[in-house]
């Protein structure tokens, strides 16, 4: 397995500082997995051109650790056309960098650069270009007996609890010089944590603040609003979704304290904190200026709680969502529903089941694999999960709203390759889900999870004393508006989130 490796994580991995922890996993997974750690010639030239001496040092000395590509291969008409869009060299190299995983060179390209992932789109080998984490979660889900870690779920836990001089937090202290005291004054607050193996690997604070809240610090000046702070927030790449989990946490408080926008105030002077921009960007943040202290100037982003629902990038507008859409119900056996949808648990399941984490568990992107007749579905689209079970055990558990839908699957490898990041199937899964039926190849949707509905859920029995629907769903089945908003009226649904 060839794998190569973009330029920055290389620096990263090299250079003489402290290692950053996400890489260094990495490291380990490439070399334990025996996987070739390749090299782009232009690689090496910007190295040589970097602005730190000790980086270009330590690179002449350990760039044998990598195989580099002899030969670079050719453009093509799509190549040459995303060429001409190019603006500056560093285009153009990502451009060659790309290329490479595109013409098969090379099986993967690891890379943390938002432009590269974005000309994988373009050039339709989006499947094989992955950030860290999503490599990660990839080894972790197709070795799960080299993990030799467990990451286990997000807990609630007072600050006193937690372990101030876990490393986790040495670079809040670096760039707060406040922070230790800080820590201190919380311990009788709640935070949100994720521990492995004793070791903090994420961590969150929110802070409510009424309309009343002063910003003298924050230019352009904030108007009176009601927001959620995100006060502390740092996630270390696992491979197990936790910037999702943690996203969602956010966006579940926001709903329910009822705030207007969100908003962070971050430094982008580190990778991991452009890292932590770049997710919070994905997910609709947007821009908003400067906030001015005694350690430095922090970026400002913020965000609508509620917003007007973006059909076709749902992420954006996440969790909003449109009621002048198609309403779907699917069903999904119980092995798979708890496993895909952990706040979706019933009374009769053990929380302990799912203590331990799963990628799948943790996102919110999440897949659905069908061989449904209806294949009609579109980007906005809400879905009922029905959890499959018989007249009393069969109930409407959750919803989600549809991201797109991939008919177009070349053949086997390219099915698990579109599956991999996001499904509860492991690969020996995938294949015999694919092989099953030749003659009617499965389609796979991907959606966002919105919410869970709260006990007790509305079973078949109930759903057929409303005549919604008398047999269980056996694909994707339509729903009207008047069956879908029965449903939501019967499962107690917080409707919040639904725009019309």
């Amino acid at each position: 397995m060839r794998i190569l490796i973009d330029t920055n994580i290389i620096i990263h991995r090299e250079a003489n500082r402290v290692v950053n922890e996400d890489i260094g996993l990495l490291f380990n997974w490439l070399d334990r997995l025996k996987y070739e750690k390749c090299v782009h010639p232009l690689t090496i030239l910007e190295i040589s051109g970097h602005h730190d001496e000790d980086v270009v040092k330590t690179m002449k000395i350990k760039i044998d650790n990598y195989n580099l590509l002899k030969t670079e291969s050719q453009d093509d008409q799509l190549l040459t056309q995303i060429r001409q869009s190019d603006n500056s060299r560093n285009d153009s190299i990502d451009t060659s960098i790309v290329k490479e995983v595109y013409n098969n060179r090379v099986d993967y390209l690891i890379t943390e650069d938002r432009g590269i992932h974005r000309k994988a789109n373009l050039l339709g080998c989006a499947e094989k270009v992955f950030k860290i984490d999503a490599f990660l979660e990839k080894c972790i889900a197709e070795n799960p007996e080299l993990k030799n870690y467990q990451v286990l779920a997000v807990k609630k836990e007072y600050f006193g609890n937690i372990n101030l001089d876990d490393v986790f937090f040495d670079s809040f202290k670096q760039d707060y010089s406040e922070f230790g005291n800080w820590f201190n004054k919380k311990a009788d607050n709640i935070s949100y944590v994720c521990i492995t193996d004793g070791n903090v690997k994420a961590f969150l604070y929110l802070k409510q603040e009424g309309a009343g809240e002063i910003y003298n610090d924050i230019v352009p000046a904030f108007p009176q609003k009601k927001r959620l702070k995100i006060g502390t927030f740092k996630v270390t790449s696992t491979g197990f979704k936790l910037g999702e989990r943690f996203l969602k946490v956010i966006f579940d408080n926001a709903l329910q304290y009822k705030v207007e926008e969100i908003y962070v105030t971050i430094f982008d002077k580190r990778d991991e904190q452009l890292r932590l921009i770049y997710l919070l960007e994905d997910w609709g943040f947007k821009h908003w200026g400067e906030k001015t202290t005694e350690n430095g100037v922090e970026q400002v982003f913020v965000r609508k709680c509620i917003t007007a629902p973006n059909l076709k990038h749902p992420k954006i507008s996440f969790p909003s969502v449109s009621k002048n859409t198609s309403k779907w119900i699917v069903p999904i056996y119980p092995e798979y529903h708890t496993e895909l949808f952990p706040d979706s648990i019933l009374n009769n399941e053990s929380p302990q089941d799912f203590s331990e984490n799963e990628p799948y568990r943790n996102a919110i992107k999440k897949v659905y694999i069908s061989r449904s007749l209806n294949r009609g579905l579109n980007s906005g689209d809400l879905v009922l999960f029905y959890r499959t079970g018989g007249h009393y055990a069969g109930v409407v558990s959750t919803i989600g709203v549809v991201e797109n839908i991939v008919t177009e699957i070349r053949d086997e490898n390219h099915f698990i390759e579109l599956c991999r990041k996001r499904s509860v199937f492991d690969n020996a899964g995938l294949r015999k889900f694919w092989n099953w039926n030749k003659n009617n190849r499965p389609f796979i949707v991907n959606f966002l999870y919105i919410d869970s509905f709260p006990m007790p859920k509305v079973n078949l029995k109930r759903l057929r004393e409303l005549n919604i629907i008398q047999d269980a769903p056996r694909g994707f089945e339509p729903l009207n508006n008047n069956q879908f908003e029965l449903i939501l009226k019967e499962a107690r649904a917080n409707e919040s989130y639904i725009i019309d």
